[in-house]
């Protein structure tokens, strides 16, 4: 009624606590005796080893990095991911008993799934390689590609990037790439992109952050030659959402121009695996049980087509564990239909929240880009306590006992804390009393035909 709950934060909270705490994940009661092989050890990978593994299925994973993490610890700077607390949440899930092989680059699915006797394999291997434009003269300055920039940075090998640095690009690799040159000492970072702010894929604030942080955006503009240290840019107009030439040039002054073009996956090697087709972007179709054209062999994240995040790539590790399950027991998994979605007409709220809701800290511009510390704390216990109690709890019961202190029948039995509520219908006489004081809608009212 005043400002939305922050998810996010109190996510974030929990997270935090069961690291400080060393919470472990309950084991499953029982094993499967089936075997599944993930290759890539990033998000969507890690979280496909995680449900699999709580279902009762043996999991081994096969990475080529050195790290688990994939794009999460190449992609995503450290200021916005600290490595300690991702390799912890990591070895949590690894605690359950998956087994995972670093420095291991999987060439043959089906030579690798054969002579590991795998029942399945779920392929997750990130983005990670940039995509290629043509510059003329590309090679007469210093270019370098965003996610190789970045890598080399969480690897210790910062390149060297002189006085001012140009990222070409607009999403959110952009962002970062702009926002780790500063971190690197470079005086200026400015970031070019063909279209306007309106059409920018990268997050608002992200785009918000970089400003704050002295990173000048050029919209509207695009690079069209390369020379030593300076760059040849074109002013653009947008029509009809397109980006359209103009003819008007301007120079620019770069030591170094880092392109941020959006990734690509590396398919080539499933390409002989019979059955298995691809989009013309190289990404892989599968079905929407997640499976490829090769029976038992199913893909997720950055491999097959739609949005890029580690969101998305986590949401589809477990989608690909429950149909990998329900595969292997020649079944089939169908989502359990969600709840209604209850609005505020339907909520009867007879108390009143008052947001003085707290921001996360922040450092400031000037001290964010000292370090790669991160940038955005935590909440306290009292502040996450304080606003997970602002929830009206739409459509879900949190037992106010107001149902059962509202019913003049007697017919409605408190059951405990944590159990909710019973009814007795015999003593029910359908008044909608209970339904009518609910504050959240919990409780729905069914005409019964039955009664004449």
């Amino acid at each position: 009624m005043d400002t939305s709950v922050s998810i996010h934060s109190l996510e974030r909270y929990l997270g935090d606590l069961a690291l400080e705490n060393q919470w472990k994940f309950t084991p499953p009661k029982s094993k499967s005796g089936k075997r599944i092989l993930i290759i890539g050890a990033g998000p969507s990978g890690i979280s496909a080893a995680y449900h699999l593994t709580k279902l009762g299925h043996d999991v081994s994973i096969f990475e080529a990095g050195p790290i688990p993490g994939g794009m999460m610890n190449f992609g995503i700077p450290a200021y916005r991911l600290p490595r300690n607390i991702l390799q912890a949440e990591i070895q949590r899930i690894m605690d359950l008993g998956i087994e995972l092989r670093l420095n291991y680059k999987v060439t043959n699915i089906l030579q690798e799934k054969t002579e590991g006797d795998f029942d399945a394999v779920f392929i997750a291997i990130g983005a990670h390689i940039s995509k290629k434009t043509d510059i003329p003269a590309r090679d007469a300055g210093k270019v370098l590609d965003a996610v190789s920039f970045l890598r080399e940075v969480e690897l210790g090998n910062s390149p060297k990037i002189g006085r001012r640095v140009a990222i070409y690009g607009g999403g959110n690799t952009a962002m970062d790439a702009a926002r780790t040159a500063k971190r690197l000492g470079a005086e200026e970072a400015l970031i070019i992109y063909r279209r306007d702010r309106d059409h920018m894929p990268a997050h608002e604030f992200e785009a918000d952050e970089a400003i704050s942080e002295g990173i000048k955006i050029h919209w509207l503009r695009t690079i069209k030659n390369i020379d030593e240290s300076a760059l040849t840019i074109e002013v653009m107009d947008i029509v009809d959402g397109k980006p359209i030439p103009t003819g008007k040039f301007e120079t620019l002054e770069a030591d170094a121009v880092i392109l941020a073009l959006g990734q690509e996956t590396e398919t080539d090697f499933m390409k002989a695996i019979p059955g298995i087709e691809f989009k013309h972007d190289g990404t892989v179709i599968v079905g929407k049980n997640m499976m490829t054209g090769h029976e038992g062999i199913f893909a997720g994240g950055d491999m097959v087509p739609g949005e890029r995040t580690v969101t998305i790539a986590t949401g589809h590790g477990k989608k690909a564990a429950k149909n990998i399950d329900a595969w292997l027991r020649n079944t089939e998994f169908n989502k359990p239909a969600s709840n209604p979605v209850i609005k505020a007409d339907k909520l009867h709220v007879w108390y009143k929240t008052f947001a003085d809701t707290k921001l996360q800290e922040h450092l400031s511009p000037e001290q964010a880009t000292l370090s790669f510390d991160e940038i955005v704390g935590g909440y306290s216990h009292d502040e996450a306590l304080y606003e997970s109690q602002r929830c009206l709890s739409c459509g879900n019961c949190f037992e106010c006992d107001g149902c059962f202190g509202a019913c003049p029948e007697d017919a409605i039995i408190k059951l405990g804390p944590g159990k909710r509520y019973m009814y007795n219908y015999t003593l029910c006489t359908g008044c909608a009393v209970c339904a009518e004081q609910c504050p959240c809608h919990a409780i729905e009212m069914i005409a019964d035909n039955s009664i004449k």
